[in-house]
């Protein structure tokens, strides 16, 4: 994985004002933990860390210039505002080389599943062990011809080296089922209607003329 550098500055002003103020900086206020010390507050550059997690991903490695000593972090816990996607707060873990950490690392899919297949993904991330600058950004997972009734498990994971798998082996990633026919989808609009109290009726026939007024 790559590593970056990047500049932080103690911050000293807190609370929510203080937060505010230090994004209208065009900073992200962050606090480091890790190693048993007192959490750190302090303030990244946003336009750099941003386009350290867009070219690294989401467990970027970064070597914070912090008063003038190194410190290795991962980000931890990334907070982003809800409607514009800004960066609003980040927790930081502190790491040391050759140290071994647990993260959460996304599944990236890849290929097709066979026509007529339906996939179902019941988890986006798993979670492994691995050296802190060693770190997977995602693990690639082939869906390419998989067809009704394959499952792929944490177990079948191909992980890179020096990468252990901390999620339970048997944890169902995905499976593919069977798609639905329009028959299978007709069938159960008709049946949510009737719990529904829906009542359906069938259009008139073109060729059949409209019941007589009997007035």
């Amino acid at each position: 994985m790559s590593e970056v550098r990047l500049a932080a500055a103690i911050r000293t002003d807190f609370g929510k004002g203080g937060a505010r103020r230090t994004r209208r900086a065009g900073n992200i206020p962050a606090v480091i933990y890790g190693h048993g010390a007192d959490p750190k507050h302090i303030a990244l550059p946003a336009r750099e860390f941003a386009a350290a997690v867009r070219h690294g991903g989401a467990n970027v490695l970064l070597t914070l210039d912090l008063e003038g000593e190194d410190q290795l972090v991962i980000p931890k816990a990334i907070q982003r505002h809800a409607i514009r996607g800004d960066f609003e707060h980040i927790d930081l873990l502190a790491v040391r080389r050759g140290e071994k950490v647990t993260i959460d690392v996304p599944l990236n899919l890849t290929g097709n599943i066979a026509p007529g297949g339906l996939l179902n993904q019941d988890h986006n991330t798993v979670t492994v062990e691995a050296e802190a600058t060693h770190l997977p950004s995602e693990i690639e997972i082939s869906i390419e011809g998989l067809q009704a009734g394959a499952q792929v498990t944490a177990n079948d994971l191909d992980l890179p080296a020096g990468v252990t798998l901390a999620t339970d082996a048997e944890t169902l990633l995905l499976s593919v089922s069977t798609a639905p026919t329009a028959e299978d989808l007709s069938a159960e609009s008709a049946e949510a209607a009737g719990e529904l109290g829906i009542v359906t009726t069938a259009p008139e026939s073109a060729g059949e003329p409209a019941a007589a007024d009997e007035s």
